[in-house]
């Protein structure tokens, strides 16, 4: 009976595949997939009696509550002009060497992925900001988009990012499941916080690789950049500070109270949603349209997250009950390499399925599955978390299916070839995947702050 759970997650991959709403996909597949398996007797419906219970825990978790709060930041940063004064003050700065614009793109990604934690509203704003000026400039169309494009994706792994808020809560229950699991009553707890911290090393480690890579780039093939060195350019610290110290306050603000422990995420998401509209309505940008739309845009990604969640949770219930727990565990055990190869296999699917999902449901649907057996193996919680959004982070790169690529597409000029874009993108995809290696072989990098702070 195990093998019908490894048939129904097949299923909902291909149901997912043929374009139906996630949410809709999710439950639909597992409940008529139950449905039918009931019939002939390989599916006790007792188990669905637990999924009342499970959507009141999800309405009524404080944890994702950070969820609105921080996509509603991040859209009233985008409406309040922050990324695009920030990009004029840097081109300011930056625009006298070589391959200044990019290394002002990366910068401001950074910071944008810091605030508003979205991939794709980070990608589609720079995208739309700085690639006209980057061709302009002389940039090779395949340097331009590549670097846009993973500088959007820092917002998977830069906190406050969406995706570590829900990997956060995800986790916390996995890792609580695999030490009832192992009879330690009293478990340990894992937290969003957590994960913001161990995500502090990696995400600056990756914009370091970032940085130096333009520098390289702008030494050995200048022909890609500007035709010209910018010199006459002056660097005006003013307009500098004037447009980089607000986000980095509001940013000081939400993340400081989280180290500091003065903060859950979510009390802190609900200072970072209040201190956007107060820079919205610094910088003239606040208006009743402007706060109708933030809200409107936010009640739609608040629901499309939420939807999933209880979908994926109607997964999880006919999953469990067909017997894939037990079907996963058996095979990660007695896989060779141990933790190893388990970590491997795992590191790998994920990857592949990040062509053809979206974080969130790969976040609801196969960490929930995979979590509690890598973690009942001795794999660190924090360390598990980071090293998936890296992987998740390299998959959306990853050509000809990925998301950030699509993101870009959509908003760059008919003369950007597609081809440009993939190749644009390789150099970058091999930085992140430097990254993991590192991360695989010195997890300190991840655990080192939060053991350090939290100890």
């Amino acid at each position: 009976m195990e093998y019908l759970a490894l048939i129904l997650f097949v299923l909902v991959c291909l149901v997912l595949m043929l374009g139906y709403p996630v949410a809709y996909a999710l439950a639909g597949t597992a409940l008529l997939f139950a449905s039918v398996c009931a019939l002939f007797g390989a599916f006790d419906m007792a188990y669905l009696h637990a999924l009342p219970s499970r959507l009141y825990g999800i309405m009524t978790n404080q944890t994702l509550l950070a969820v609105p709060l921080f996509v509603f930041m991040g859209m009233m940063l985008e409406k309040s002009k922050v990324a695009e004064h920030l990009l004029a003050a840097m081109s300011q700065v930056f625009g006298r060497f070589r391959g200044g614009l990019a290394l002002s793109v990366i910068l401001v990604g950074m910071l944008m992925a810091a605030s508003t934690g979205i991939v794709g509203a980070t990608v589609v704003t720079m995208g739309l900001l700085s690639l006209p000026s980057m061709l302009k400039r002389g940039y090779h169309p395949a340097f331009a988009t590549g670097s846009i494009c993973a500088t959007g994706t820092l917002g998977q792994i830069i906190p406050p990012s969406i995706a570590l808020v829900l990997l956060g809560d995800v986790l916390s229950s996995a890792y609580q499941q695999a030490q009832l699991n192992m009879g330690i009553f009293s478990p340990d707890s894992v937290s969003v916080g957590d994960l913001f911290v161990g995500a502090l090393v990696p995400g600056l480690m990756l914009v370091g690789l970032y940085l130096a890579y333009v520098l390289l780039s702008a030494k050995l093939r200048p022909h890609w950049f500007e035709s010209t060195s910018e010199k006459g350019v002056s660097m005006q610290l003013k307009p500098l500070l004037k447009a980089l110290l607000p986000p980095l306050v509001l940013m000081l603000l939400v993340l400081g109270s989280i180290l500091a422990g003065l903060a859950t995420p979510t009390e802190a998401a609900g200072v970072g949603a209040m201190g956007a509209i107060v820079l919205a309505l610094f910088s003239r940008q606040l208006s009743l349209n402007t706060l109708k739309d933030v809200m409107l845009g936010t009640t739609k990604v608040t629901s499309m997250v939420f939807l999933i969640l209880i979908g994926a949770s109607v997964f999880s219930l006919v999953f469990r009950g067909l017997g894939g727990e037990t079907l996963i565990e058996d095979f990660f055990t007695g896989l060779p390499g141990g933790t190893l190869g388990a970590m491997l296999l795992v590191m790998l699917v994920i990857f592949l399925l990040g062509f053809i999902l979206d974080f969130i449901e790969i976040t609801f649907v196969v960490v929930p599955i995979v979590g509690p057996v890598l973690l009942a193996m001795g794999v660190d919680p924090v360390w598990l978390g980071i090293m998936i959004a890296v992987n998740l982070q390299t998959s959306f790169l990853t050509p000809p299916f990925g998301f950030a690529l699509f993101y870009l597409r959509g908003v760059a000029p008919s003369s950007v070839r597609t081809a440009d874009m993939y190749k644009g993108v390789i150099p970058f995809i091999v930085i992140q995947l430097l990254l993991l290696v590192m991360l695989a072989i010195w997890p300190e990098l991840v655990t080192w702050l939060p053991d350090t702070l939290y100890s």
